[in-house]
């Protein structure tokens, strides 16, 4: 019998990247509580939407910190991008 994931809600909202050479309003998508995460090894997971050349910037710069519609501010390091995809995914910590 498959062992069943417990699924994290998912966190929708605007909020600011900001990365070298680049700042300004995004879309983000975070799944699991981003007011959880304490410092340590533990992660959250997420995407972000902006146009395709801000997604593919970000992805080659690799750190960025995003700031939360609730003035929280995480660093982020992106992860993931497809050339001319407007999203870009990452893993979120403190």
């Amino acid at each position: 019998m498959p062992r069943l994931r417990k699924q994290l809600p998912a966190h929708l909202g605007a909020g600011e990247l900001r990365y070298r050479g680049f700042q300004g309003p995004v879309d983000y998508e975070i799944l699991g509580e981003p007011t959880s995460l304490r410092l340590g090894p533990l992660r959250l997971r997420g995407s972000f939407s902006a146009t395709p050349d801000v997604a593919a910037e970000a992805f080659r710069a690799g750190e960025a910190e995003l700031t939360l519609e609730t003035g929280a501010a995480f660093r982020l390091t992106v992860i993931g991008h497809t050339e001319g995809s407007n999203v870009a995914y990452f893993e979120m910590r403190v």
